[in-house]
């Protein structure tokens, strides 16, 4: 599932499964299950953990940065070899 990122106050899909901790976020995508994460207030510490939880495989992100999260997250999908880059270039030696 491609992730997704909601606001705070926004509506619940009944089979979506707060994860408290990366371990737990990893348990709950091998099982198939959506796990929600809700992300701090700080925009530096919502970014940083953002990128830990989607590495482990956290889907549904609660944030009020929701452009700069979404930045994060794609970044990681590329790093972690989920998608494709938006851009490529290659280098001369």
């Amino acid at each position: 599932m491609s992730p997704a990122l909601v606001t705070p106050g926004a509506p619940w899909e009944p089979d979506w499964v707060q994860a408290h901790t990366p371990s737990e976020a990893a348990r709950l995508s091998a099982e198939g299950r959506t796990a929600l994460v809700r992300l701090p207030a700080q925009l530096d510490a919502a970014l940083a953990a953002a990128s830990v939880f989607r590495w482990h495989g956290a889907t549904i992100f609660v944030t009020e940065h929701t452009d700069q999260v979404g930045l994060a997250v794609e970044m990681t999908d590329c790093l972690a070899g989920r998608r494709p880059p938006a851009l490529t270039r290659r280098g001369l030696a």
